[in-house]
């Protein structure tokens, strides 16, 4: 008998759980089933092809919540669960799964928290030698309006671990930082809320795909907008037009020391 592999959906469709993720659940499922694994999918959005009947070995049309999955987990009894493919929803689950003692298969709960907790993320940044703007988290408007005052307006505020850009705003007054900022620390109760300089200029992004040693950089966008808008509600250009040999191969460079870091760090 196959051993079972749960694979977490990202849930309904909204910001920051877009249909990528839904995609890439597709082909994690897809993949595990030609391993020989039997796929099972958690997902409550009958709009997607993962929620389809003959995409997973089974389907679990549930919340993707912890108690949900906790109860799926006692019926099923997976080897592991794959959170890293279901954005947002998915991956907030991996440290309640994994102090459950539920195996997080692929990419880890550490891992994740050492890309969004803010602290671990500077840390690392730090110990590469990576230049970013000026801020840190905070837990409270006061904080908030230390930092502000520090790093000088306008400032850009977010929550942390949250993708998609909800939330965020940039904020150029202490009157404005008043009345957002309930709002960013609504966007994920119990999390710190970020407060970063914000930079006049031009943004780009890079996605790196890795399998733990080798990684593939698929390619480099270039953001249209001004910088601080979010790249799910942006225009970009792909391939890059107007950013420089040297700096997108700066941009490559950091992107795999980063891997390389986490890489090591959680080997």
């Amino acid at each position: 008998m196959s051993e079972t592999v749960l694979v977490l959906g990202s849930g309904p469709i909204r910001i920051g759980q877009g249909i990528e993720f839904d995609y890439s659940c597709v082909h994690c499922v897809w993949t595990l089933r030609e391993m020989g694994y039997n796929a099972i999918l958690v997902n409550n959005n009958p709009e997607t092809v993962s929620t389809d009947f003959d995409t997973s070995n089974g389907l679990y049309f549930e919340p993707v919540t912890l108690e949900d999955v906790c109860d799926i987990i006692s019926r099923e009894k997976p080897i592991g669960v794959v959170c890293q493919f279901g954005g947002q929803t998915a991956i907030n689950l991996a440290e309640g799964l994994s102090n459950r003692g539920i195996k997080v298969l692929g990419t880890s709960h550490e891992a994740i928290a050492s890309a969004e907790d803010r602290e671990q993320f500077d840390a690392l940044l730090e110990k590469l030698g990576v230049q970013r703007p000026k801020g840190r988290a905070v837990r409270s408007l006061a904080e908030a309006e230390v930092v502000a005052d520090e790093v000088g307006y306008p400032v850009l505020v977010r929550p942390s671990f949250v993708l998609g850009g909800r939330a965020m705003e940039i904020v150029f007054s202490k009157a404005q930082l008043e009345g957002f900022y309930a709002e960013a620390e609504a966007a994920n109760p119990g999390q710190p809320v970020l407060v970063d300089k914000y930079l006049y200029g031009k943004e780009a992004e890079v996605d790196l795909i890795s399998d733990g040693e080798d990684v593939l950089v698929p390619g480099i966008m270039e953001h249209i907008e001004r910088a601080g808008v979010h790249s799910g509600d942006s225009m970009a250009i792909y391939p890059p037009v107007s950013i420089s040999e040297e700096e997108i191969s700066q941009m490559v460079r950091i992107g795999v020391d980063i891997h390389g870091a986490v890489a090591r760090f959680h080997s």
